[in-house]
This record gives structure tokens, sequence and C-alpha cells, in this order.
């Protein structure tokens, strides 16, 4: 039996001339439950930068909206450290759409900035300063050392 002769939900079948993916849905399934939402590599960059300048935090606080990446309880500030892909970075060339199944993934990510918004709104009602990190900002030293500022002085 050739790959094309397989039904298209046979686990065996691979990546099948026709489909755009280069690698089995198999394997994209192992790849895609493999992003994290928590502990990344952009999150730990902030984390270790404002520890090593002296800031002490909590990390993902349940009982906040959102649970936040990082709490400042002293000053009331909170930072989310987002991923531009999935929480849709306006205008940053990580914010792209996938090819395959575009509705869906547009579907996914309204809902994502649209809850994202919610918990921002939900914390300033609460009198919690919020700040965002996209992934793309990591780059520079400047960047963390304004952000390490902006946190002294109370958020926003």
């Amino acid at each position: 039996m050739s790959k094309l002769d397989r039904p298209p939900d046979d686990p065996s079948t691979e990546c099948l001339p026709h489909m755009t993916d280069n690698v089995s849905p198999t394997t994209r399934s192992r790849m895609m439950s493999g992003i994290k939402g928590r502990d990344t590599a952009p999150e730990w960059t902030v984390r270790r930068y404002l520890h090593a300048a002296g800031l002490r935090f909590r990390v993902h606080v349940r009982e906040l909206p959102g649970t936040p990446d990082l709490v400042f309880s002293s000053k009331r500030v909170i930072i989310f450290v987002h991923g531009c892909f999935w929480h849709r970075h306006a205008g940053c060339r990580f914010a792209t759409t996938p090819s395959t199944r575009p509705e869906f993934w547009e579907t996914k990510f309204h809902a994502n900035v649209a809850r994202d918004r919610r918990h921002e709104a939900d914390l300033r009602r609460l009198g919690w300063a919020v700040i965002t990190v996209w992934e793309c900002e990591l780059g520079s030293t400047k960047f963390l050392d304004e952000l390490f500022w902006r946190v002294v002085a109370g958020g926003d």
C-alpha cells in the first residue's frame, strides 16, 4: 500500500505530497505539544536580568487574573512576557499566520488577544500596573535596563 492509498487519518501516514507541511502529522503534533506556556526562554531572560539587578518577585501567581509571569507585590507591578507569534505582536515579523487552516489560527489568535486584554483590564481594576514584554524586544540590554527602571518606578 502506498502513502497515497492510506486513509488521511492513518497515523502511519507521513507527509503526503499535497500537504504544505514538511513533517508527518504525528511529528507536528509532538512538536506543537512541546511548546510551553511557562518558563520559556524569553521569560527566563527577563527573570535572570531583573533578579541579577536586585529585584525580587513571584512567578506565575495563580490567584491573579491571567497568572502573570512576574509579580512585584511591593511595587504593585506585573509583567507578562508574551511570544510574538501566539499573542500577535502588532507589526512584528514573528506574528505570522500559518498557511494551513488559516480560519482556525485566526480564531485562536483572536481569542488569545481578547483574553490578554481582559486579563490586563482586570488587573488594572485591581490596582496593578501591567507591563507587557514582547519576545522580539529581548535582544538588547538597553531594553532590559529600561524595563528595570520601569518596574522600580512602579510600572506604566
